[in-house]
């Protein structure tokens, strides 16, 4: 690629020369041809297109920074010569130099008298001494300019990648440790309403625990997965339900109203389940009365809307300025954010009996598969 452009734009540059030269001479009433004008600058400017990419890629490899820019400027001081130098070797070896001992033009590198090879250094001389300092001034220096700005485009870049690949790992280490926050949380507490039955009915203690178990393989299977499907979602919620309805048994009532097609919708893995343990362990379990939870889903094609409502109509009166807000909701929240930004909300509302609604709306997307499936039953 470097090549491609380094001939490319020599050549426009050359074909541009020439046509300022002819113009101009044209324009002096001379009788040229814009092929007389333009065999010069084409065969300098090809010279120069030749020894580019040589010159940029050694740029962009050495560049001059502050921590060695006194051997580098050396080295580009050096260069400077160097590259002025082999102009004017490939110069005199491809185009002939006006001789003045002949008044005419002459090839440094062949006697035309002789008709031999000839090392003519009075011509490289005065070649050299006529290009070096617009070799170096209008060549070489901005050559070595761009290599510069190209070098240090590339290196900003770089570090910007690197700084938002830091940026992304770093969110999903937090997102990770606020899932992981939560695994733990849920197990406790079902072990805790586990252990409320051990003593007073050993069977049902014994089903939550096998149901239990169901639930860690599932939880062990979304390891390090933090977007799963509502389907899938629904599936682990309705497994830990059916382990809270063996200690409530007809206390608990359980209605799901999932719209068919939000099944497919995408979700913070244990996004549902904190939501409905809190609705068991502070609207169920505190009242002597049969409660309903209720898990609803619906969207409208660019918001999924999730609402867990619990009427709890034992629990009395509910104080949204006084709610203590626990850890399963501070770590939902926290995942919404760190997931969607400001295009997610959850809310907490006080329901019509004295219960809570907890209303969470994420932006709508959606996994492939079928639509028509019916979602999983937990029972009522």
């Amino acid at each position: 690629m470097v090549w491609l452009i380094s001939f490319t734009v020599w050549t426009l540059i050359a074909f541009s020369s020439a046509f300022s030269m002819y113009q101009f001479d044209r324009s002096l009433g001379k009788a040229v041809t814009f092929h007389d004008e333009l065999v010069l600058p084409l065969m300098n400017d090809l010279i120069y297109a030749f020894l580019t990419p040589f010159l940029f890629v050694k740029v962009l490899r050495f560049p001059i920074w502050e921590n060695n820019w006194g051997r580098r400027l050396l080295a580009y001081m050096a260069a400077a010569f160097s590259f002025a130098t082999a102009h004017v070797v490939l110069r005199g070896a491809l185009y002939p130099v006006w001789d003045p001992r002949v008044k005419g033009y002459a090839y440094p590198l062949w006697d035309s008298s002789t008709h031999a090879f000839t090392i003519q250094w009075i011509l490289f001389k005065r070649l050299f001494l006529y290009n070096t300092v617009d070799d170096i001034v209008s060549i070489y220096l901005p050559i070595v300019l761009m290599g510069h700005l190209i070098c240090y485009y590339q290196r900003l870049r770089e570090r910007e990648l690197r700084t938002s690949q830091l940026e992304t790992e770093l969110a999903k280490a937090h997102l990770e440790a606020l899932k992981t926050q939560l695994q733990p949380h849920f197990l406790f507490n079902t072990l805790h309403s586990i252990s409320a039955l051990m003593l007073t009915n050993v069977g049902a203690a014994d089903k939550m625990m096998t149901r239990l178990s169901d639930l860690l393989r599932l939880s062990l299977e979304d390891r390090g997965v933090q977007i799963t499907s509502l389907r899938h979602e629904l599936e682990f919620v309705s497994g830990y339900l059916e382990i809270e309805k063996i200690r409530f048994q007809d206390r608990l009532k359980v209605v799901l109203e999932i719209a068919p097609d939000a099944l497919d919708a995408q979700v913070p893995c244990l996004l549902l389940q904190p939501l409905v343990e809190n609705a068991v362990r502070h609207g169920i379990s505190r009242s002597n009365e049969p409660g309903e939870i209720r898990i609803s889903a619906t969207h409208d094609g660019g918001t999924l809307d999730l609402r867990v409502t619990d009427d709890c109509p034992g629990a009395g009166p509910v104080d949204l300025n006084h709610i203590k807000v626990g850890l399963g909701l501070q770590t939902t929240r926290g995942r919404l954010e760190k997931l969607y930004g400001d295009a997610q909300s959850l809310d907490i509302r006080g329901g019509a009996n004295g219960g809570f609604e907890v209303c969470i709306r994420i932006p709508w997307s959606i996994e492939e598969g079928h639509w028509n499936q019916e979602p999983p039953a937990a029972g009522d």
